[in-house]
């Protein structure tokens, strides 16, 4: 046998330009679309998500997200530049790995954030009814001290431009709260850290963030920021700063990143304050989907605007505020358009519903199908004496859920007559990523959940 020197293979030249990888999207509509990202869009990332977040070296991150998408693989790719110590977990794992690794950072999805808040409320439900009262009076008084404690920052999202008078105001509220937020702090909100690890914070993306758990967490002394982007974008366009952290919004553009609101029938830019659709540009900009110049065509115009998709508004400091997805949007006969996302989130606040998809496209009224909290249905049957299974028809049941809609729906800002639930549903199979209901990111695939519930919800509305 004859033995020789192999030829060496030639070094393969890369620069910014060189694509690093295909991610397809998660087609929560149409047909998924492979996004090509290069190098330069990816080091843009690494480069630049200090600008929101700066991990000591040997800082504790823990991930639960799949490593294949394009939001944790960029969180991996900063936070390992960074020297962090990378933990990986699953949805079963977590909260045992929370206590067990005790990460300094989670990187994650709304809906993980509300399954914790939903674990710490249940926990709070199963206390004597004297020490709920307790809690509940504490959670209260902190609720008050935050809000507060906003308005003197310049921080509320609904009065970004308060006058002197209601800053004196809030600052002698904050003066006079803040001694029963540190009691509640001592009491309550030490033992719920410690429950979840004495997280420092929290990097929540891939989908809008409800002002209930935004508010929760703020009152237990977990910060959570979050960001914005899509796969196109590599993904982060927006984050919010921890010395800036402007609750309800998905923050400010990054480094080199520009937002721009657009009337979504004219495409001209639109002031701060009012609503449009969210055009973005930067160098983490894609270069087109794979094969498919005339899906990159539609989504880049001739200028180098991406068109995400989503419809949002600017506050005077440049902060995004997203209001839902354009194509989320339901049209109700009398040609009202509602953005279910806010109401859904509203929705979720109560104890008794786990999961929600508003419905309604062309109808009269709004409609729901509500996946409800099983274990606090029965909870609530123990407390009114009823025995034996529940029975997710009984008027019973949809008087709680209607009454549980009825009062989260009328108290969210911005409510609206039209806000208002007519038909709903109870299902009893959860949305989830098994059943091809939800995304990896644990979206809702509206279209999906559509078609499979197709006669339920037609039935709704007859």
């Amino acid at each position: 046998m004859e033995i020789g020197l192999q030829q060496q293979p030639q070094a393969v030249s890369q620069n910014h330009q060189t694509l690093a990888t295909l991610i397809y999207t998660s087609g929560t509509t149409g047909k998924p679309k492979g996004a090509m990202l290069s190098h330069g869009n990816l080091l843009h990332q690494v480069t630049n998500l200090g600008v929101a977040v700066q991990p000591q070296l040997g800082s504790r991150v823990l991930s639960i997200l799949p490593s294949w998408h394009v939001y944790e693989r960029t969180a991996e790719y900063f936070f390992l530049s960074q020297g962090a110590t990378q933990i990986y977990t699953n949805r079963r794992q977590f909260k045992n790995d929370l206590k067990k690794y005790m990460p300094v950072y989670m990187v994650g999805v709304p809906r993980l954030w509300e399954s914790i808040y939903e674990g710490i409320q249940k926990q709070f439900r199963e206390q004597p009814a004297s020490k709920q009262k307790l809690v509940n009076n504490l959670l209260n008084f902190s609720g008050r001290y935050i809000a507060a404690r906003r308005l003197v920052q310049g921080l509320d999202i609904n009065n970004l431009t308060p006058g002197l008078f209601q800053r004196i105001v809030a600052m002698v509220q904050t003066a006079a709260l803040f001694p029963l937020h540190a009691l509640a702090d001592k009491l309550v909100y030490q033992k719920v850290r410690a429950g979840i690890g004495d997280l420092y914070q929290v990097l929540s993306g891939g989908g809008s963030l409800a002002m209930h758990l935004d508010n929760f967490f703020e009152i237990i002394g977990v910060e959570i920021l979050v960001g914005y982007g899509l796969t196109e974008t590599s993904p982060v366009l927006t984050a919010r700063r921890s010395w800036d952290n402007l609750r309800g919004s998905a923050g400010q553009p990054i480094p080199g990143t520009a937002i721009m609101i657009a009337d979504p029938n004219t495409g001209q830019s639109l002031p701060p304050g009012v609503r449009g659709l969210v055009l973005a540009r930067g160098p983490q900009l894609m270069q087109g989907y794979y094969q498919n110049p005339q899906a990159t065509a539609k989504a880049i115009n001739s200028a180098g605007w991406f068109d995400t998709g989503d419809l949002g508004w600017l506050t005077p400091q440049n902060n995004l505020v997203l209001t839902g997805r354009a194509k989320d949007t339901i049209v109700l006969t009398n040609g009202e358009n509602i953005e279910p996302q806010p109401i859904e989130d509203a929705c979720a606040r109560s104890p008794y519903i786990d999961q929600i998809m508003l419905v309604g496209q062309d109808r009269k009224f709004l409609g729901a199908l509500i996946v409800p909290n099983t274990e606090a249905l029965a909870a609530w049957a123990k407390q009114m004496n009823r025995v034996g299974a529940i029975d997710m028809e009984s008027k019973a049941v949809e008087d709680l859920i209607r009454q549980e809609l009825a009062r989260e729906v009328k108290n969210r800002p911005g409510y609206r007559p039209d806000d208002r639930i007519g038909p709903l549903r109870l299902i009893r199979e959860p949305f989830s990523i098994e059943n091809g209901m939800m995304t990896q990111t644990l979206k809702i695939k509206r279209p999906v959940v559509t078609e499979r519930y197709r006669d339920i919800i037609d039935g709704m509305f007859t």
